[in-house]
C-alpha cells in the first residue's frame, strides 16, 4: 500500500561515496536533504580496496575537499597508513594514498552524515523515480512509502541489478552480501535512459595469521606529509606496514589450466570489465611474457585480522582461487576468509547528462558515480559533490557550477564521461588531464575553493585560509625577487657540496633556487630565510619558481582552450541546418547536444574542420541575432 511520507527539497538513492558527498554539499548549502539506502550499515561501504587517494585519484581527494567535501576529513581521521607516490618524479604526479581503517571510515562518515543539519538518512530501496511535465516530484520506496522532492540524485553504484559470480556459481545480490537493487533499471529505461551492464571485481580477504611475512618486503608508511584536508596540518599517528609480495610461473601455470572454468573467459560475465585494473586471470592472458606481478597485502583495519590481497582480483572458482594464492611467497598457508568474486551490475549512458551531472531526459534528475560508468571511490565522490552542488544551483534557478578541464581534474573527469562516454568502467589517470601542470594536488584549494566559497560550501574558515595562504605566497616571492645573495666562502664551499657553480657577483634568491640542484631548505641552511615558512608554502614557492616557464607555457595553453569553452551553442541547435556538416558529425552532435564549442570538438568522429564549419555558422547566428536586436 503506497502512502505519503513526506516532502524533501533534494532526495538521494545510495549512500556510497558519491551518495554521502551529494548529501553532505545539498544539506550544507541549505537543502531539506534525504538519503535512501539499501543498508544503513554499508554507508560509505570500501567494498574493495581499503585505500583512499592513489596516482591521480589523490588529486580528487583534494578537490573535493578543496570544494568543501568530506571524503579527505575523513580518511585523514581513520587513516593507518599514509604514503606520497610518484616522489620520484615532477610534482604534477604526486599523489597521496592512505590506506583506511574501512570500519572506522565507514562509522565516522555515517556519523557526520547522522549530525548533519537539514539531513535524514532512511533504510529502503528507491523502486520509482516519479516525473511530473518532464521534470522530478518524487520518489518511490519498495515499502510503499513516497516522498516528494524538487531534484533527485541517483547514486547507486554497484547495484542495480547486480550479479556476483564466482567460477561456476552466481546469485544475484550486491557487493559483501548484501541485496541488489533489481526494480529501479527498469524504471530509468521507462524515463529513457539507455543502459549498459558493466563488471568489475575484487580480491580475496584473507587471515593474517596464514601469512609469512618474513617472505615479503615491507612497505611502511612515510612520515611528515601534510594530510587529505587543506583543513588539517601534520597528523602524528602510528602507522601499519602494508607488504609487498610477487606470483610466479607457478602461479601463472595453475590460471592456465583453469582458464576454461573463469566465467570471464566462458562466456558466462555478459559485463564489460575495466582494462587499468584487470584480475589475475586477465593479466596472465594479456601479459603472457611476465614472469611475475605484483601482489601488496594490505590491512582492512585495526580490530580485524582481515587483509586485502591486491593484485589477486578474480573470479575463478574458490578452490582454484585457493591454489593460486598458495604460491605466492609469504601465502604457502594462506587461509581466505571472503573468496574473490566478480560483479555485474546495471550503468547508464553517461552521453544522456549534461556536464552539470543532470539528466538530458528528466528535469531535476541527477546522476553520480558508478551509475555514470565510472570506476572508484574517488571518481564517485568527485560527481557526487558536483551533482549535490548543482542540485542545489537547479533549485536555486542559478548557474551551475560546470569545472571545465583547465579547472579540475573531476573537470577532466565529468568531461570524459559526458562528451566522450564510455565502453568500460571508467578511471582517472593523470595522462587525461591535458593541464596536468596546473591541476597538481596540491594547488587544489587555489584552484576551487573560492567558487565552492561563492555558492556558499566551503566555510569561512576554509576560505580565510585559503587567503592567508596565498597572501603569504605572494609576501615570499617577493622576497625572493627582492634579496640579493653575495658570494662568501661559506655560500660558496655550500654551493660546491651541492654540485652547484660558485658565485661570481651577487644573485637573486630567485634565481638561485632556479637551479635543479638547489631547494627551498638550502635557502633556510645558507641562513638567507628563517624557518618560519610553513612547508606547505615552501612547497608552493619551489614549484613555482623551478617550473615558472612551463607554467607559463600551459597556462597560454588554457588560454586558447578557454576561448573555445566561451563560445556557448543554443540548447535548441540544429545541426541539420548547418551547411558543411559531415553526416556522422550532425547526428552526434545532435545525439550529444554539445553545450560550447570546445566540448564539441572534443566528441569522437566530429573533426577540425567541422568545428570550422561550425564556428563560422554560430558566428554568422549571432550577428544576425544582435542586428535583429538592434
Amino acid at each position: 500500500m503506497e502512502f505519503y511520507a513526506g516532502n524533501y527539497d533534494i532526495i538521494v538513492t545510495g549512500a556510497g561515496h558519491a551518495g554521502c558527498e551529494a548529501a553532505l554539499a545539498a544539506a550544507r548549502m541549505g537543502m531539506k536533504t534525504l538519503v535512501v539506502a539499501l543498508n544503513l550499515d554499508a554507508v560509505a561501504l570500501m567494498a574493495c580496496n581499503p585505500s583512499i587517494g592513489g596516482t591521480s585519484k589523490g588529486h580528487l581527494v583534494r578537490e573535493v575537499d578543496a570544494l568543501g567535501g568530506e571524503m579527505g576529513i575523513n580518511i585523514d581521521k581513520t587513516f593507518i597508513q599514509i604514503r606520497m607516490l610518484n616522489t620520484g618524479k615532477g610534482p604534477a604526479v604526486h599523489s597521496l594514498r592512505a590506506q583506511a581503517d574501512k570500519k572506522r571510515y565507514q562509522a565516522a562518515m555515517k556519523l557526520t552524515l547522522e549530525s548533519q543539519e537539514n539531513l535524514d538518512l532512511r533504510q529502503g530501496e528507491v523502486v520509482e523515480i516519479r516525473t511530473k511535465g518532464g521534470r522530478v516530484c518524487g520518489v518511490k520506496l519498495d515499502t510503499g512509502e513516497y516522498y516528494t522532492c524538487r531534484a533527485v540524485i541517483v547514486a547507486s553504484g554497484v547495484y542495480l541489478k547486480s550479479r556476483v559470480i564466482i567460477g561456476e556459481y552466481s546469485i544475484n545480490s550486491g557487493p559483501n552480501g548484501l541485496f541488489p537493487a533489481n526494480r529501479l533499471s527498469g524504471n530509468l529505461k521507462d524515463l529513457g535512459f539507455r543502459l549498459m551492464r558493466f563488471k568489475t571485481g575484487t580480491p580475496a580477504r584473507v587471515n593474517k595469521r596464514s601469512l609469512d611475512f618474513s617472505k615479503m618486503i615491507e612497505q611502511p608508511g612515510h612520515t611528515n606529509i601534510y594530510p587529505f584536508s587543506f583543513l588539517n596540518k601534520a597528523i602524528e599517528r602510528e602507522q601499519v606496514p602494508c607488504w609487498l609480495t610477487y606470483t610466479n610461473e607457478r602461479t601463472h601455470e595453475i590460471i592456465r589450466q583453469n582458464l576454461h572454468r573463469s566465467p570471464m573467459y566462458s562466456g558466462e560475465i555478459k559485463g564489460i570489465g575495466a582494462r587499468y585494473c584487470p584480475s589475475i586471470e586477465d593479466k596472465v592472458v594479456r601479459f603472457s611474457d611476465k614472469e611475475s606481478h605484483q601482489v601488496f597485502i594490505e590491512p582492512e583495519g585495526l580490530d580485524t585480522n582481515e587483509m586485502y590481497v591486491q593484485g589477486l582480483s578474480s573470479s575463478l572458482p574458490v578452490e582454484v582461487q585457493i591454489a593460486v594464492y598458495r604460491t605466492v611467497p609469504g601465502m604457502e598457508r594462506v587461509e581466505i576468509m571472503r573468496p574473490a568474486y566478480a560483479i555485474e551490475y546495471d550503468c547508464i549512458d553517461s552521453t544522456q547528462l549534461k556536464l552539470s551531472l543532470e539528466s538530458r531526459e528528466v528535469e531535476g534528475l541527477f546522476m553520480a558515480g558508478q551509475i555514470n560508468g565510472s570506476s572508484g571511490y574517488e571518481e564517485a565522490a568527485a560527481q557526487g559533490i558536483i551533482a549535490g552542488i548543482n542540485a542545489v544551483q537547479y533549485i536555486r534557478q542559478e548557474e551551475p557550477l560546470i569545472l571545465d578541464r583547465s579547472d579540475a581534474y573531476i573537470g577532466v573527469l565529468i568531461d570524459d564521461l559526458v562528451t566522450k562516454g564510455t565502453p568500460e568502467p571508467y578511471r582517472m589517470m593523470t595522462s587525461r588531464a591535458e593541464y596536468r601542470l596546473l591541476l597538481r594536488q596540491d594547488n587544489a584549494d587555489m584552484r576551487l575553493t573560492e567558487k565552492a566559497y561563492r555558492i556558499g560550501l566551503a566555510g569561512k574558515e576554509r576560505y580565510d585560509r585559503l587567503c592567508y595562504k596565498q597572501e603569504r605566497i605572494q609576501k615570499e616571492l617577493e622576497r625572493l625577487r627582492n634579496t640579493i645573495i653575495s658570494p662568501s666562502d661559506f655560500v660558496n664551499q655550500y654551493l660546491l657540496g651541492k654540485s652547484s657553480s660558485p658565485l661570481k657577483s651577487g644573485i637573486q634568491m630567485y634565481n638561485l633556487l632556479k637551479r635543479p640542484e638547489i631547494s627551498f631548505s638550502d635557502l633556510i641552511r645558507l641562513g638567507q630565510i628563517g624557518e618560519e615558512i610553513e612547508p606547505e608554502i615552501q612547497e608552493q614557492l619551489e614549484i613555482h619558481v623551478k617550473y615558472e616557464g612551463y607554467i607559463q607555457k600551459q597556462l597560454k595553453q588554457v588560454e586558447q582552450f578557454k576561448k573555445m569553452e566561451k563560445v556557448k551553442i543554443p540548447p535548441d541547435m540544429d545541426y541539420s541546418q548547418v551547411k558543411g556538416l559531415k553526416i556522422e558529425s550532425v547526428q552526434k552532435l545532435q545525439k550529444l547536444q554539445p553545450e560550447n564549442l570546445g566540448q564539441a570538438s572534443r566528441i569522437s568522429g566530429v573533426s577540425p574542420a567541422d568545428i570550422s564549419v561550425l564556428m563560422v555558422y554560430l558566428e554568422k547566428r549571432r550577428r544576425e541575432k544582435r542586428n535583429n536586436e538592434a
